[in-house]
This record gives C-alpha cells, structure tokens and sequence, in this order.
C-alpha cells in the first residue's frame, strides 16, 4: 500500500511540474499585433517564450511606415511568467526594436500580459522626431 502511495504521488508530481513548465508559458506563443496610442507606430510579429524566458521573435514588420525605422531592426524581449495551472497566463512583458545604426533609435514596451491581451507604457528614444511615450495595446490574433 505504501508503494501505492507513493507512486501515485510522484505521478501527480510530474503531472503538475508537466503542466507549469513549457505548457502555459507557452500560451503567449503566436502571432501579436500591437497599436501605440499617440502615434502613427503599429506593428505585428510572432513571438515564442524560449525556456529561460527570452522570446524568439519573426516575422515582425511595422503596419505604419515612419522615418525612425526603416530597415533592418533589431528585435528582443523576455515575458517573466506569473500563470497558474488552469491556463490562464499573466506576466510582465518587455519588449525592445532597436533601428540599425547610425540612428539606433529604440522603440521600448513594457507591460502585463492577460490572456490574449498586452497592455501597458512604450517609449522612443532616439534623433529628431523620435521620442515620445505613451500607452500600447497587442492582441493575439
């Protein structure tokens, strides 16, 4: 009986680790698009969550052209999961487009994921006409 017991409990062991790894963490993975308030500024991209927490990122291409990225961006970001065992899936998200020099303008976002939803503060630094800040919003889709 003792046996018993204890196999059933390292099944529901490896059962809940199974669960709370890679299988919700992975519930951002996908194709996004994002709208920044106060600007011309959208994009879309896919992302994936590696396993330390970095994200994987293709397919990006901003929705709006403007003269602080033109070509040839760089792309990085990590989503620190908070999630739980029923899927749904919370977080803080960073976010970063990097133009390529000799502009190096940088389009930063940061904020929460809730489910299929992003939401929180971007900001732009960079050369003339290229700063600014203000409210993001990505939808998984």
């Amino acid at each position: 009986m003792k046996k018993l017991a204890v196999a059933w409990l390292v099944a529901m062991v490896l059962t809940l680790v199974g669960c709370g790894s890679n299988g919700s963490k992975g519930n951002i993975n996908g194709t996004w698009t994002a709208v920044l308030s106060d600007t011309s500024f959208s994009f879309g991209t896919s992302v994936v969550v590696n396993n330390d927490g970095t994200l994987s990122v293709s397919q990006f291409s901003f929705s709006t052209n403007g003269p602080c990225f033109v070509s040839g961006e760089t792309e990085s970001g990590s989503f620190a999961f908070t999630g739980d065992f029923n899927g749904n899936v919370t977080g803080q998200f960073d976010f970063k487009v990097v133009s390529e020099p000799p502009s190096s303008n940088t389009l930063t976002l940061t904020g929460t994921v809730n489910g299929n939803t992003i939401a929180g503060t971007w900001s732009l630094t960079g050369g003339t006409g290229c700063t600014g800040s203000g409210n993001f919003t990505m939808a998984k889709g």
